[in-house]
């Protein structure tokens, strides 16, 4: 689509109003902060399309499963964080007109994003039906200080007049999601009460019993002057709220402060809901306003402080990396590890807010690199904690032991409701296992490995062993009946990325094994007791890893994605008439399934999870083969194929990747993003930069960096945490630049040689000799 949003380092700017893209702009101004998220809505009416969200993290609904065709094993559920109480909700009226920008004249519309310092701005001028011209400025922020506070500053200034301005500032907790199965409402009130200091709105879940209890108070101020006015109350089912009719002049302007308190059942007991609600207003509304953002404004600056990516020569670029690593930082900060990652974060609806494998495979990287090591482990003991569930639900399906992770989950049961993805999409085991791996080899924490990671390696590997069957006629274990990354490919034997990741991770559970037998050999015996682990169960093992089967194209010296791929007729991307694409909303899934056609990585996936086991020549030959088939519909997608683009010097493919994936929701590439941005993908993007074009690895406990510089940019810094030290690395055309912004001393390798940047310190290498 046109880009409609100003291209600018530090802010997402839409200077007009549109209808046709104020979904999209609803979805991509949308503002967090890890315990709760606001779309990009009105605070004042309006009649046009929009998708109305508030969210707060881990409160969701079971809404019941629906499908065409009933099969067994099916989930009872499809699990949704819900579209809560409606809490920035300012009616506005002037004179006898209800403001609504579907219905007047719209002149001078600012949207900001401002993600430097974390709120969200708005500014027009509206000329109503009888000519009068009202000037409005909005301000709003959740707060990254104090989680359960939304504050609001919303003014508004007749400008050709002089007539009275009516604020209603309300809590409407008749909510609807849009993605409702059966188109049911799912909030019952519990009690409410609208008072002329503090009101309340308190709401609980039709199932799992989630309360949730929203608290609001406002000033009100003219020409910068707080009023004594004693407001209106009004309540009905599911709302309460405060009405003020303030006299204007022409030029006076009339500002409301409104400050909201969300807290749910999740903290706090029932009982103590309403209290906590309040208290935590009135410290809110006591410190006011300003000093509300001042401390987000602080509260940013230090997050920016240990995430931010500085990109020199292309403004474009630049504005995508911050706004991506914004809305990572708003959705997660890891302090609650009974939450994880929507896809979708707190954006919009789609996915249902649930987990998916993409958390380990992308947004666990961008923690490790980015924040303390705490906050990356506790997205690993989300799992360790859901193990249980995990071994249900692959007693579900038939299994006598081991654990199979849903492929979507709340609380760790399986919510999935295609068959082809919840029943054959099982290599997100592999991605949970992988993610482990990960952790402990960034971090060096191998204490993780006695205390949770072995009992989740070895479920996982006694599922793959029962999941594998003999092939007589291949003399080799098999995999059948599989749907890989690849979701344009189900129900295939043998998808190569599969089989691999399952021989692989019974390999590094062996390993850990070894590890834990040598090192804490207590620990280890505890755990061969409480696993029932037997020395059969590690043979059996040993002997699949042996003896796995990978499909494999002599000719062409390449990775099969499955048996039965060169059966197809092979044809490339760029071959396809452009009517045709996207695939997914040209084709039938019928033709889609016969063609060579690829959604989004998948032997491609395992050579960038695998890809110390595996060299340059075989990683071109598959990149080459697989990249132009490569129909990139999946947000996960391009940034892949940037990074391994990068490893094999291939620098316009991997910048044009790089765009794609870093712009994917700024310029709507998928023609989707009024249903939310791609939360889990804009960690790709953060690894297109950093493993890309930084080729940071960690191999043998250093942190390793092979950077080269797109030809579109003159420079550019990121900073990573490293075992305690955070590091921010700087490549210019001639210098590669290390500097250590703590005391902790961090060992590092550019290129092939070493080096020890010291606390505070500094290390600098010509890249001229960095690349011989």
């Amino acid at each position: 689509m046109k880009q409609y949003l100003k291209v600018d380092e530090w802010s997402i700017i839409e200077e007009s109003f549109d209808p046709a893209t104020h979904e999209i702009s609803e979805s991509i101004f949308s503002i967090g902060n890890g315990y709760m998220g606001q779309r990009a809505n009105f605070e004042e009416q309006y009649s046009g399309k929009s998708l109305q969200g508030s969210y707060m993290a881990g409160v969701y609904y079971p809404d019941k499963t629906r499908v065409g065709w009933w099969k067994n094993g099916y989930p009872e559920y499809f699990a949704k964080v819900l579209n809560s109480t409606n809490w920035i909700g300012i009616d506005v009226t002037i004179n006898d007109t209800v403001l609504d920008l579907a219905n007047c004249e719209v002149k001078n519309f600012v949207r900001e994003l401002n993600m430097k310092e974390g709120y969200l701005s708005r500014r027009f001028v509206a000329v109503l039906a009888d000519g009068k011209e009202v000037q409005v400025e909005a301000i709003r922020f959740v707060s990254i200080k104090r989680h359960e506070i939304g504050a609001i500053r919303y003014a508004v200034t007749p400008l050709n007049f002089s007539g009275t301005v009516k604020l209603v500032s309300y809590l409407d907790g008749d909510v609807q999601n849009k993605d409702s199965n059966y188109e049911e409402k799912f909030w019952l009130e519990v009690d409410k009460a609208a008072a002329a200091d503090v009101s309340y709105l308190t709401l609980k879940t039709k199932k799992l019993d989630f309360h949730v209890t929203s608290v609001m108070s406002f000033d009100v101020f003219k020409n910068g002057t707080k009023l004594d006015v004693q407001p209106a109350v009004a309540e009905r089912e599911k709302y309460v709220s405060s009405e003020v009719v303030v006299d204007a002049n022409q030029g006076e302007t009339v500002a409301v402060y409104k400050y909201v308190a969300n807290v749910t059942s999740r903290n706090f007991g029932l009982g103590e809901l309403v209290e906590a609600g309040k208290k935590l207003l009135a410290d809110a509304k006591a410190a006011g306003f300003d000093a509300l953002l001042k401390e987000q404004v602080d509260g940013w600056a230090a997050k920016w402080k240990e995430s931010d990516i500085i990109i020199e020569g292309d403004t474009s670029a630049q504005q995508a990396i911050r706004f991506n690593i914004f809305q990572l930082n708003q959705t997660y900060d890891g302090s609650d590890d009974r939450l994880n990652i929507g896809p979708k974060g707190f954006t919009g609806e789609k996915y249902g807010g649930s987990t998916y494998w993409d958390t380990e495979a992308y947004c666990v990287p961008f923690y490790l690199s980015t924040a303390d090591s705490e906050i990356s482990r506790n997205l690993l003991i989300y799992r360790y904690k859901h193990l249980e569930k995990a071994k249900e639900n692959a007693k579900k399906l038939g299994f006598t032991k081991g654990a199979l992770y849903p492929m979507v989950t709340m609380n760790g049961e399986e919510c999935h409701n295609e068959w082809e993805i919840t029943f054959e999409e099982i290599h997100r085991n592999g991605a949970i296992a992988y993610a482990i791996y990960n952790y402990v080899n960034y971090t060096g924490d191998k204490s993780y490995l006695g205390q949770y990671g072995l009992e989740v390696l070895a479920e996982i590997s006694r599922f793959w062993e029962q999941r594998v069957n003999y092939s007589a006629d291949k003399n080799k274990y098999v995999m059948l009946g599989v749907t890989g990354p690849n979701e344009y490919e189900n129900n295939s034997n043998n998808n190569w990325y599969t089989n691999r990741i399952a021989a692989w991770t019974m390999e590094y559970t062996l390993e850990v094994i070894d590890y834990l037998k040598a090192n804490e050999s207590a620990r280890y015996q505890e755990l061969v007791g409480k696993l029932e682990l037997k020395e059969e169960e590690t043979k059996k093992w040993q002997d699949i890893i042996a003896n796995m089967y990978y499909p494999y194209d002599e000719e062409r010296q390449v990775f099969l994605q499955q048996d039965g791929f060169l059966d197809k007729e092979l044809i490339k991307v760029k071959d396809l008439p452009q009517e045709n694409l996207p695939l997914n909303q040209k084709w039938s899934w019928d033709r889609i399934l016969r063609s060579c056609f690829i959604k989004q990585a998948d032997v491609l996936q395992g050579l960038y999870f695998l890809g110390d086991r595996y060299d340059l020549e075989t990683k071109k030959r598959n990149f080459d083969f697989y990249e132009p088939m490569t129909v990139h519909e999946s947000s996960l997608s391009p940034c892949l194929h940037s990074i391994i683009a990068c490893e094999l010097g291939y620098q316009e493919k991997a910048y044009e990747m790089y765009l794609r994936t870093a712009r994917l929701d700024l310029d709507n590439y998928n023609n989707d993003t009024e249903d939310g941005c791609h939360t889990t993908s804009m960690a790709g993007t953060w690894m297109s930069v950093i493993q890309g074009f930084g080729g940071l690895r960690v191999a043998n406990d250093e942190l390793v960096l092979r950077p080269f510089i797109p030809s579109h940019w003159t420079s550019f810094s990121f900073k990573v945490m490293f075992r305690d030290s955070r590091l921010n690395v700087s490549v210019t055309d001639e210098n590669i630049i290390v500097t250590n912004e703590t005391d902790v001393p961090a060992a590092i390798r550019i290129y092939d040689s070493s080096y020890t940047v010291n606390g505070n310190g500094e290390v600098k290498v010509e890249r001229a000799t960095a690349t011989k």
